[in-house]
C-alpha cells in the first residue's frame, strides 16, 4: 500500500468506530485531529531505510485539542488501523497512571470490539514496579546470608542505621512482611505487580526486593521462568499496542525494554509533561554524608570477585578508600562555602537549598570532584569485570546460578549508588569548552542540607537546564513517525515555547496543529475568584472556609459536583468536614 492508501485506511477505521458506536457524535475537530494522525504515521518510513535513498523520511505532529475533542479515540483509532496494514506497533506514552488506566481499561477495551481487523494491547510497567523472585526469597528465608548482609537489605537506608539500629520488633515485622509475600507469590495469590497488592508497601519495604536492572542476571536467574517481570515483557512482545509513560519512554531508551523507535508508531499523549520529564530522567543527584555503602560495596565485590578470581579487585580498596575520602572532603567544602546560607533557610518546606550561579563551580569543588569521579570510574570498571565473570560462571556452571545469581544482586543492589555520584560529579564539573562560553548552557548545580534532630543529610545536585537538546540527541534522532497532544501545548497562542522545551523547535519534521475545545465556555460555565479571609498557609482556617464555600456551592447542583483539591491533605480534611 502507498502512503495515500494508509491514511485513508486510518481515517476509515476512524469513520467506522464513531459511525458504529450508539449515541455517538461525530465532532469535526476530533476527525480533524484523526486525520492529522493518519497522514503523519502514513508518511513516515519505518524500519531499514536504502542507504542510496538518502535519509529516511521522518513525520512528526504536534497537536493541541482542547478539552472534550475526543484525543484518545482520534489517534488510537487511525495509528492502530495503519500500523496493522503496515505490520508494525503502535506504542503510546503518557505521564500519569489515571489515563494509563483509562487506555488500558476502558478506551482500548471498547475499540478492539468496534474495529473490524483484531488486534492485542498490553500495559508496560518499569520493571521495579515488580518484585525479584530471588531477592524476596533471600529476604524471606535469610539462612543461607551473614546475617549483617541480611539486615542491609532488610533495612537499606543510611539513614535507619544513622538513627540506630532496628529493633527486634521491627526486624520480625519486615521478615514477617516478606514472607507473606513470597506465599503469596508461591501460591498464586499474588503475580508480583507491586500495583496489585491490596496495600501496596512504602517504597523503603519495597526497595529491598524490587526487580533492578543492575541486580538481574536475566536468562541465567534460577527464577526466570517464574519471574514477574518477565512475564509481562512475553505479553508485551504478543501485543500491537503497547501503553507505557513518559519515564519509561525515556529511561529505556536503547535497552530494547519498548519496541524500537524507528520502526513503531508513537504517541504521547499529555505530552506537556515530557520537557519536566526529561529534566527529571537526565538529572543525577548524589548523598555526601550517608556514605556506609561505600565500604559495604567494597567488601561485597572483594569477597566475590576474589571468589570468581577477577584480578582488577586489588584495586577496590584504593579506589572505594579515596572515593569515601573525596567525598567527605566535598562534604566539609561545601559546608565551608555554603553552610551559613543552608543552615540559615528553615526545613518546613522541605531541605535547604543553594544554587551555584550560572553553574560556575567554585575552584575549591573542582579538585575533590574531579578525584571522585576518576576514582568512581575506576570503582565502577571494577565491578564491571565482576559482573562479567559471574555471567560466565553462570554459562559454565549452570547447577551454580542459584548462588551466583545472589552474589550478582548482593553487588548489583548497591551500584547504582556508584552510577549515581559517578554521573553527579561528571554534571558538576561540565564546563564550557575553549571559545564556546557564549554558546555553552552549563546544567543546573545545586546543594541541599536536610536535618532532622541529629542527624544531617548534604546532597549535590546536577540537571541539564534545557530539555530540547537533550531530548534532541536522546529522543528524536531515533524516532520516525509521532504523535505528540495535549490540551496545553500553545503558550500566547503559539506553539514555539514548547517545541524549544521539546527538542523540535526547527525540526523540518514536524507539523502543527490546533483543535479546539468544542465547549462554550462562556456559555456554560461560571468562574468565581472567592476571597479568603485564611492565608492559605494556615491549612486549618483556610479548609474550614473552603468547606463552607462547597456546602453553598454544592447546595446548588442538581445531579453531582467534582471537587479539585491541591493536596491530598486537603482533599482529606475536606471530606472529614463535609461528612
Amino acid at each position: 500500500m502507498s502512503s495515500t492508501e494508509w491514511a485513508q485506511a486510518g481515517l476509515q477505521a476512524f469513520d467506522a468506530v464513531v459511525q458504529g458506536t450508539e449515541g455517538f457524535r461525530g465532532r469535526a475537530g476530533q476527525r480533524a485531529m484523526a486525520e492529522q494522525v493518519a497522514r503523519t504515521f502514513s508518511q513516515a518510513q519505518l524500519g531499514k531505510v536504502d542507504e542510496e535513498a538518502g535519509e529516511p523520511q521522518r513525520a512528526i505532529a504536534v497537536i493541541q485539542a482542547g478539552t472534550g475533542v475526543g484525543k484518545s479515540l482520534a489517534y488510537c483509532a487511525p495509528a492502530i488501523a495503519i500500523a496493522l496494514a503496515r505490520g508494525t506497533r503502535v506504542l503510546v506514552s503518557t505521564a500519569t497512571v489515571a489515563l494509563q488506566e483509562q487506555l488500558v481499561h476502558k478506551d482500548l477495551p471498547a475499540l478492539a470490539a468496534q474495529m473490524e481487523q483484531p488486534f492485542r494491547f498490553a500495559l508496560a510497567k518499569g520493571r521495579g514496579r515488580y518484585v525479584c523472585k530471588l531477592k524476596l526469597d533471600r529476604l524471606a528465608h535469610p539462612d543461607d546470608a551473614a546475617p549483617d548482609e541480611a539486615l542491609d537489605d532488610l533495612f537499606p537506608e543510611d539513614a535507619a542505621h544513622a538513627r540506630g539500629q532496628p529493633s527486634r520488633q521491627e526486624t520480625e515485622a519486615r521478615m514477617q512482611f516478606y514472607t507473606s509475600m513470597a506465599q503469596a507469590l508461591t501460591q498464586g495469590a499474588w503475580d508480583g505487580d507491586r500495583d496489585s497488592l491490596d496495600t501496596p508497601p512504602e517504597p523503603e519495604a519495597w526497595s529491598p526486593v524490587a526487580a533492578e536492572g543492575s541486580s538481574c542476571t536475566g536468562r541465567h536467574c534460577p527464577s526466570f521462568g517464574q519471574c514477574a517481570y518477565f512475564e509481562q515483557r512475553k505479553a508485551l512482545v504478543g501485543a500491537q499496542v503497547i501503553v507505557a509513560n513518559h519515564d519509561l519512554l525515556l529511561s529505556s531508551l536503547g535497552a530494547r525494554v519498548l519496541p524500537e523507535l524507528d520502526n513503531c508508531l508513537l504517541v504521547l499523549d499529555e505530552a506537556h509533561h515530557l520537557p519536566a520529564t526529561a529534566l527529571q530522567q537526565f538529572a543525577s543527584s548524589a548523598d555526601l554524608s550517608r556514605l556506609a555503602w561505600i565500604d559495604r560495596l567494597a567488601s561485597r565485590a572483594l569477597r566475590i570477585g576474589t571468589l570468581v578470581e577477577v584480578q582488577e579487585v586489588a584495586d577496590i580498596p584504593r579506589h572505594s578508600s579515596q572515593l569515601r575520602q573525596m567525598l567527605q572532603a566535598l562534604e566539609r567544602l561545601v559546608m565551608d562555602l555554603y553552610g551559613e546560607a543552608l543552615k540559615a533557610q528553615p526545613n518546613a518546606w522541605g531541605p535547604a537549598r543553594v544554587r551555584v550561579p550560572r553553574g560556575a563551580l567554585p575552584e575549591p569543588l573542582q579538585e575533590p570532584l574531579s578525584q571522585a569521579a576518576h576514582h568512581a570510574a575506576g570503582f565502577l570498571d571494577c565491578l564491571r569485570a565482576i559482573s562479567k565473570a559471574l555471567r560466565s560462571e553462570m554459562r559454565d556452571k549452570p547447577d551454580e546460578a542459584r548462588r551466583l545469581s545472589q552474589l550478582y544482586a548482593q553487588i548489583g543492589t548497591l551500584a547504582p549508588r556508584l552510577e549515581a555520584v559517578h554521573a553527579t560529579a561528571q554534571l558538576l564539573l561540565q564546563a564550557p569548552p575553549p571559545g564556546q562560553e557564549q554558546a555553552f548552557v552549563p546544567p543546573a548545580k545545586w546543594f541541599t542540607l536536610e536535618v532532622d534532630g541529629e542527624f544531617i543529610s548534604l546532597k549535590a545536585h546536577a540537571s541539564p537546564l534545557l530539555p530540547g537538546s537533550t531530548l534532541r540527541g536522546h529522543l528524536w534522532n531515533s524516532v520516525r513517525g509521532a504523535v505528540l497532544t495535549s490540551a496545553t501545548l500553545t503558550s500566547c497562542g503559539q506553539f514555539d515555547f514548547f517545541l524549544r522545551e521539546s527538542g523540535l523547535h526547527g525540526d523540518d519534521a514536524a507539523t502543527t496543529l490546533e483543535v479546539p475545545s468544542p465547549f462554550n465556555y462562556a456559555a456554560q460555565g461560571t468562574l468565581i475568584a472567592a476571597e479568603t479571609q485564611a492565608d492559605p498557609k494556615n491549612a486549618a482556617q483556610f479548609t474550614a472556609e473552603m468547606v463552607e464555600a462547597l456546602l453553598t456551592d454544592l447546595a446548588g447542583v442538581e445531579y453531582g459536583a467534582l471537587v479539585l483539591f491541591p493536596s491530598r491533605e486537603q482533599m482529606r480534611r475536606a471530606v472529614d468536614q463535609l461528612a
